[in-house]
């Protein structure tokens, strides 16, 4: 039989894949819902004063796109490098680059629409402290301030 086109539909998303503490991973285009063999695309969330716990991706190249939100990457020694992101930029982080997703809001949500090849790999690495995370530390604390969790 030949291939054809497979629908996920909203309802069917799966959130059994690769997680990394706050930042929420569910799949769309996946080995759980289609023959895809080459590509995982999905959507993560982070809800305001939640960031990722350290991971990389293993082999995988990973795009993203902001849909909606702000947030940051922090990479490098001592993950004291980062780049920002707002709705509507795009994002390459490459293979084995150890990083740390954060949303930078106090109040909304941060919603990432993420591709990888060729699967979700996600291998988290010892968590550090939020302090070590510049800047994140007053963005957690206003969000709990504001009622949502940190």
């Amino acid at each position: 039989m030949s291939a054809v086109p497979v629908v996920t539909r909203k309802n069917e998303l799966s959130e059994q894949t690769g997680q990394s503490g706050g930042a929420v991973r569910v799949s769309g285009v996946s080995r759980q819902h289609t023959p895809a063999t080459k590509i995982w695309f999905g959507k993560v969330s982070n809800e305001p004063g939640f960031r990722s716990l350290p991971h990389h991706h293993g082999e995988a190249e990973t795009g993203g796109y902001v849909l909606h939100g702000r947030g940051r990457i922090y990479f490098g020694e001592n993950y004291s490098e980062w780049v920002d992101m707002e709705e509507g930029d795009f994002v390459f982080v490459p293979p084995h680059m150890p990083h740390v997703e954060v949303n930078l809001s106090h109040d909304d949500d941060l919603v990432w629409l993420t591709t990888r090849t060729p699967e979700n790999i996600v291998i988290n690495l010892p968590d550090v402290p939020n302090e070590s995370l510049a800047g994140f530390s007053e963005i957690a604390a206003a969000a709990a301030r504001r009622g949502k969790k940190s």
